[in-house]
């Protein structure tokens, strides 16, 4: 060790090295102590903290024995030369020439380092973008054009995949390494499974700007669908949705779940559509746990513990691929499939459904399907709909590539939402009557403790018009 050390601060590379580890080691464990004291800096401070500073700190370790061994190579040769080690290298400050390239070299070193903060910072900038994060074309493609019509387009993916504070956003780095390394070697599953078990949870980023327990009461929806006759008749159900919230003692409705001080604890399968145990706890200390034969009886590679939080209901707050139903009939409660066009619904439909193959292979088939349609369906007043039927075409058409990626195996149905049960069982996972606590009490499945329905299906709803809607 002793001649190690000798070798070490005689050796410029080596001393430069041991100067590098120990100055940034000191400056981690400064960061990381600011950290633990709660005086973050927000997501970008563990650039610094953690890439920045350990990759001097790693330089600095594998210059000291390079350092070692060039002195003891010079040493070596010097013997064997009979010649004397050469001196030191003397800094006398008293000297002016000195002290004005002492002056230039740690000049220059500061501008270097902010140099390469500056770049570091806008690499990272850039790579938080959604740009960026949807610029993995054969990967990214489907979430990337979920993103861009969902409610939260306008907020940046890493708002709610990373958050804020520099653990999550080393992890994400470390990830998104391997998630390249994958694209590359092209070593990614078709579909991406979900759910992701390693995501954040929701309390950490979807709460930063949603805010469960404020008592939100009951909220109006309308669901507007089309039937399959000729005219396409516009039909709507009505419901009182029972939000709710509010905190665990006076709270109600949906919200009540994750209201504070109540726990909903849960063990599922890895996919949490089928929920074998649900435990409930409450903020007076009482809990009650109910099973079920049909879920996971206990945890294993197929199953496992969870903590209910928002996206348990809200599993695509972000990424919504709807079904063929909701998509055609929202472009017809908007305008974009003329519904003046006989069997408007049922056949955009039918053309949809029916697509198969690439974006352009559908769009080109759904196109035809509907121009034949329309020709044999009324010959003579087929040239003065054409240019009707053509939009109409092309709207199908947009609508096949948002929510169909052959090259993903991504098709119907492939990534059902939770957020209601038509499309998956969703609430109806623990709300079945068949999860039974002892004694007999069962999480029930009675439709009132979320909804009231006011209308169903109706052409002309008493109860809009009453609303003035």
């Amino acid at each position: 060790m002793k001649n190690f050390v000798r070798d070490l601060t005689r050796n410029p590379l080596g001393l430069a090295g041991a100067a590098l580890t120990t100055v940034s080691g000191v400056l981690i464990l400064a960061m990381v102590a600011i950290g633990v004291l709660g005086f973050g800096g927000g997501p970008y401070t563990g650039i610094v903290a953690f890439l920045v500073l350990p990759a001097f700190f790693v330089l600095g370790l594998l210059l000291m024995p390079v350092g070692t061994w060039l002195e003891r190579r010079r040493a070596r040769k010097a013997a064997e030369a009979g010649e004397a080690l050469p001196a030191m290298p003397v800094i006398d400050l008293n000297l002016p020439q000195m002290r004005k390239r002492l002056l230039v070299v740690g000049a220059l070193t500061v501008v270097n380092v902010v140099i390469v903060a500056f770049a570091g910072y806008k690499g990272v900038q850039v790579m938080d973008t959604p740009a960026f994060c949807g610029s993995c074309h054969s990967v990214m493609d489907p979430e990337f054009t979920t993103y861009r019509r969902s409610p939260h387009a306008r907020v940046a993916c890493v708002e709610c995949h990373i958050g804020s504070g520099a653990n999550w956003f080393v992890k994400s780095k470390l990830s998104g390494t391997w998630q390249l390394v994958s694209v590359t070697f092209d070593l990614y599953p078709r579909p991406i499974p979900v759910p992701v078990h390693n995501l954040r949870p929701a309390r950490d980023t979807c709460e930063e700007c949603h805010w469960p327990s404020k008592f939100v009461g009951d909220r109006l929806k309308i669901v507007t669908r089309h039937d399959d006759d000729e005219k396409s008749t516009e039909k709507k159900t009505a419901l009182l949705l029972k939000v709710g919230g509010g905190d665990a003692e006076r709270g109600q409705g949906i919200h009540w779940h994750v209201a504070q001080g109540v726990e909903v604890r849960y063990l599922g399968d890895a996919k949490r559509q089928k929920i074998g145990t649900v435990e409930l706890s409450l903020p007076d200390g009482t809990s009650r746990t109910y099973r079920s034969k049909d879920g996971p009886s206990a945890p294993g590679p197929d199953a496992a513990w969870r903590v209910m939080d928002c996206v348990d209901c809200h599993n695509r707050p972000t990424h919504i691929y709807r079904t063929a139903d909701e998509e055609v009939d929202e472009a017809l409660n908007i305008g974009r499939i003329d519904r003046t066009l006989p069997f408007a619904r049922r056949e955009a439909l039918a053309a949809l459904k029916a697509a198969k193959g690439s974006h352009a292979e559908a769009a080109a088939g759904i196109r035809k399907a509907l121009l034949d349609f329309y020709e044999k369906h009324d010959p003579a007043g087929f040239a003065a709909r054409k240019p009707a039927v053509e939009a109409a075409a092309a709207e199908v058409g947009r609508l096949y590539g948002y929510d169909v990626w052959p090259s993903m195996n991504i098709t119907w149905g492939t990534y059902p939402s939770f957020l209601g049960h038509d499309a998956a069982p969703g609430c109806w996972r623990c709300h079945d009557d068949a999860h039974v606590a002892e004694g007999g009490k069962a999480i029930s499945q009675d439709c009132a403790l979320c909804h009231a329905l006011l209308a169903q299906d109706e052409k002309d709803p008493k109860i809009l018009k009453d609303l003035g809607h």
